[in-house]
């Protein structure tokens, strides 16, 4: 138990020291350095170094309590900026993903709403282009000629993707993604996944269920990134260099959230469509064959069906 402890101790010191600690005393370097050097003295490295030479030799900071207070102020401020860029992290998550956006203050709903507007009248120009394309290469085809050179459909069809998986519901590329899923399940097999889900995860293999988080922690990760870049924003009044560096953690977060959103849509889809059938079997539902849409229908049925009871507490013997 000690040894297990032990090891527990070390792997959370250094996840602390890597998520939180690393990335804050980097924004603490910049932010000193915007105070130091200013507007006037934006690309100034002597002026940097004379004022914390000049710090270095304070009568507080020479002594070995001074600098152990120093360093443990570093760490802790450091650590402080980790925990609110993680915090911000969440709000650009729910803001990429905007699940719930119909919900928001009023100008945010506005501005949501005729962004859902905009890319719906893209998405379905880009359909309908798509279409096009198909029945074209159908009545070539249909008419004895040759197959149709796939490059053209190919690219109309990833114009239409680029814009959103399925026609858009929500204002982001990231949230339309992950809502494809319940579309697409719900088009194609009548599941209704925001239902199944809970019952679903409680079934999925160990490794399946491994994917699926790590895909989620991608995401988070991603987010916190763009976290870090709203921490960084405020210092570009003080100091113009730190434009470049928030512009560049914005993109990069922008990509992140993307791809990890992505990773995440499809593992969620795949585990949807491939156990489905699993909790079935749990539930006692009598089906052979994959995922159809007489078994969705069948398990959104009797999920929705079950009823709810309140949630028995055990007695105090139980607790002792």
């Amino acid at each position: 138990m000690g040894g297990f402890l032990q090891a527990l101790g070390q792997k959370l010191a250094e996840r602390w020291l890597t998520l939180l600690v690393l990335p804050g005393a980097l924004f603490l370097a910049t932010a000193t350095a915007a105070s130091v050097l200013g507007q006037a003295h934006a690309l100034d490295p002597h002026h940097l170094t004379a004022r914390i030479t000049h710090w270095a030799q304070a009568p507080t900071t020479a002594t070995l309590g001074g600098q152990t207070v120093l360093l443990g102020a570093v760490f802790a401020t450091a650590a402080a900026a980790g925990l609110a860029a993680q915090g911000l992290g969440t709000l650009v998550q729910a803001t990429a993903l905007a699940a719930g956006w119909r919900t928001w203050p009023h100008p945010l709903r506005r501005w949501a709403h005729a962004r859902v507007t905009r890319r719906r009248a893209r998405w379905s120009a880009a359909a309908h282009r798509y279409r096009d394309r198909l029945d074209s290469d159908a009545r070539s085809l249909a008419l004895g000629g040759s197959r149709a050179d796939p490059a053209p459909r190919r690219a109309a069809h990833l114009a239409m993707q680029r814009i959103a998986a399925e026609e858009p519901d929500r204002p982001t590329w990231s949230g339309d993604r992950l809502h494809a899923v319940s579309v697409r399940l719900e088009r194609d097999h009548h599941v209704d996944l925001p239902l199944l889900w809970p019952h679903l995860w409680l079934t999925l293999p160990e490794t399946t269920r491994a994917e699926i988080t790590t895909a989620e922690q991608s995401l988070t990760r991603a987010a916190t990134l763009g976290g870090w870049a709203l921490l960084y924003a405020p210092l570009c009044a003080w100091w113009w260099p730190a434009a470049p560096l928030a512009a560049a953690l914005a993109l990069t977060a922008r990509s992140r959230i993307r791809g990890a959103t992505d990773s995440y849509a499809q593992l969620l889809e795949a585990g949807a469509r491939l156990h489905a059938t699993d909790l079935a079997v749990q539930l006692g539902i009598d089906h052979t064959g994959p995922l159809d849409t007489a078994l969705g229908d069948a398990l959104t049925h009797q999920l929705r069906s079950l009823p709810l009871r309140p949630m028995q507490l055990p007695s105090r013997g139980g607790l002792s």
